[in-house]
């Protein structure tokens, strides 16, 4: 069985603030540790230090706000397609009406129960009630082809046609919101990332040196890098945290559907 890597830590907002603010705070605390067994850096030699320093801070904050925008526009993502998948049963529901009294009224229970199964996907976190609604989604899927399948094979013609067509939306939306939920940012951006961090805090504790004045100062950069790794975590992660795509649309499409 394979061992999902983001089921490990990334899933975890809080875990990934705690770990990586240990992290940090352990490297800066480091680099402090090694600025007492030198000697005191000349001025020129710490004039060109400080620059290196600046710069390393500088590409730690791009490459912070570059990952917070990939988490952001995959979270963009999710609620778009949530909103797509909405729309495309709302308008199969409608389309429902070109077939026969009976094939329409079955077809309305499925897509009926549809909903309630894709509002229970969204509200769900990860654990085996989610991976048991997975299991549910391929035979509901099959029953809603079946539904329209089989009048249109008994009467081939373009009315018909516009209602596959309309439960392939249906269906295809579902692929496109489960690529969306696994489209994640690459577990290697964030080894890199964690590791420009670790650099960062290394030349601040040792920039600092051993004067006690200035220790305090290490505690800033690891506790505010480390929120914002909480933050990119939270977005990114589509089944935990407190910041998900809310099915608003698929709720609000589930009372029409209820309603007389």
């Amino acid at each position: 069985m394979r061992v999902d890597p983001y089921a490990l830590i990334l899933d975890y907002p809080v875990l990934v603030w705690v770990l990586s603010g240990l992290c940090l705070l352990g490297s800066a605390w480091i680099g402090k540790a090694c600025s007492g067994k030198q000697q005191i850096l000349e001025a020129e030699t710490r004039e060109y230090y400080r620059v290196i320093e600046a710069a390393t801070l500088t590409l730690l904050g791009l490459i912070i706000g570059f990952t917070f925008s990939m988490a952001l526009n995959r979270y963009d993502m999710r609620k778009n397609y949530e909103e797509a998948e909405a729309n495309a049963i709302g308008t199969e529901f409608v389309r429902a009406d070109l077939l026969s009294a009976a094939d329409a009224a079955k077809l309305r229970l499925l897509l009926v129960k549809y909903v309630e199964h894709r509002i229970q996907y969204y509200e769900t976190r990860r654990g085996p009630e989610l991976d048991q609604i997975n299991a549910q989604t391929p035979p509901l899927q099959a029953a809603l082809w079946s539904a329209v399948q089989v009048p249109a094979v008994q009467q081939p013609n373009p009315v018909n046609a516009l209602v596959i067509a309309g439960m392939n939306d249906v269906l295809n939306s579902q692929g496109y919101t489960q690529a969306a939920r696994w489209n994640r940012i690459p577990l290697a951006a964030w080894i890199l990332m964690l590791a420009i961090a670790i650099a960062a805090n290394v030349q601040l504790g040792y920039g600092v040196g051993n004067t006690k004045s200035k220790s305090r100062l290490l505690l800033i950069l690891p506790l505010v890098v480390s929120i914002s790794f909480l933050l990119i975590a939270d977005i990114d992660s589509p089944a935990s945290g407190l910041i998900r795509v809310v099915p608003q649309n698929l709720v609000s499409l589930a009372q029409s559907l209820h309603a007389p």
